[in-house]
């Protein structure tokens, strides 16, 4: 049962338990092994149920509290997916919109109204710069005030102006398996672009797995016709926010390793980055969970993760020089809030 390891080392059994399903009797799995397959999958498809009625609670929650928002990856990711209830859940991830206009303090004020709107409701929440997370009936959910952040400064300030841009038109409706309900979620514009900076930004902290991959891979096959001049402004939108090269080394994961068509590519493939990302996707697995960095104390696990970012300063300086800087200012920043 190797192969199931590594599957859920990297959070895709169900993916895979998809192939052996479409591959029927030609594998030869063992009749033991293949019930245990089936015994998991059950599993992960239960568990997207209760994940889905929950999306649509919290949905309903905040925007009865009187907050726009969208779900950003997790279920609205799973319904790219041919069979939405077998990829495998994480938690509940919402931006939450101010219905103030846009203005340089809006992302102030919503941030202190969603932290003491939480606390209210959760009072063991806990605050991180750019969401707060809780759990609500064992389902941990993590209210967004800014759906993601970079470690370079400059880019994170252009990020979040990208960011406050499209809050108000980049979004729509997607439907959910089973008639579980309706949530709003991202267009694909933005999901190209914020989930690329997503990934970008566990691959420097936390680690990243093949899952975010997969995810990334039926979010690329959504756009059937790439026209010629939404990938130049794409293009020119990931050179702004510092995304180019990090999105080349994504493209050769998604071509080389799991079969993604050329024309569903939005920049050419970096092998170099791209086997720098494969070595860290197969070492650490999702979220990094099993690297040798999750080995450690929180001190040496400090400076190592220090270690191993200053290592990649040469194929992305700008991130890898900053991300220290940005993990201690973090540090004093929680302490604080």
């Amino acid at each position: 049962m190797q192969m199931m390891a590594w599957a859920e080392q990297q959070a895709i059994v169900g993916v895979i338990y998809g192939g052996i399903q479409r591959a029927g009797q030609e594998l030869g799995v063992p009749f033991d092994a293949l019930m245990e397959w089936i015994g998991y999958a059950q599993q992960i498809e239960n568990q997207n149920r209760i994940l889905n009625e929950k999306c649509v609670e919290v949905v309903n929650e905040y925007q009865e509290a009187g907050y726009g928002c969208m779900v950003l990856k997790g279920q609205g990711n799973a319904v790219m997916y041919p069979s939405p209830l077998l990829r495998m859940s994480g938690d509940i991830d919402i931006w939450s919109l101010s219905p103030d206009p846009p203005s340089p303090k809006r992302v102030g004020r919503l941030r202190n109204d969603i932290i003491q709107y939480v606390k209210n409701k959760h009072a063991d929440s806990e605050t991180r710069y750019y969401h707060v997370e809780y759990t609500d009936v064992d389902v941990p959910v993590e209210a967004h005030f800014m759906p993601g952040v970079m470690n370079n400064p400059v880019y994170n300030r252009r990020l979040q102006q990208w960011y406050e841009e499209k809050a108000d038109s980049g979004w729509l409706m997607a439907e959910l398996p089973e008639g579980a309900g309706r949530i709003p979620v991202p267009t694909w514009e933005f999901n190209v672009v914020f989930q690329l900076a997503h990934m970008m930004h566990h691959f420097f902290d936390e680690g990243i797995g093949l899952r975010q991959f997969v995810d990334y891979y039926y979010l690329l096959r959504q756009e059937q016709n790439i026209k010629i001049e939404k990938l130049k402004s794409l293009s020119c939108t990931l050179k702004y926010l510092g995304l180019m090269e990090f999105a080349g080394a994504v493209m050769f994961i998604e071509k080389e390793v799991l079969g993604l068509d050329e024309k569903y590519l939005i920049v050419e493939p970096d092998e170099k980055r791209g086997r720098t990302l494969l070595r860290e996707i197969m070492e650490g697995g999702n979220f990094g969970r099993s690297g040798h960095l999750d080995q450690h104390s929180a001190a040496k696990k400090y400076f190592q993760k220090t270690w191993r970012n200053l290592r990649l300063a040469k194929e992305y300086p700008a991130e890898a020089l900053c991300e220290p800087l940005f993990r201690t200012w973090h540090f004093f920043w929680r302490l604080t809030h």
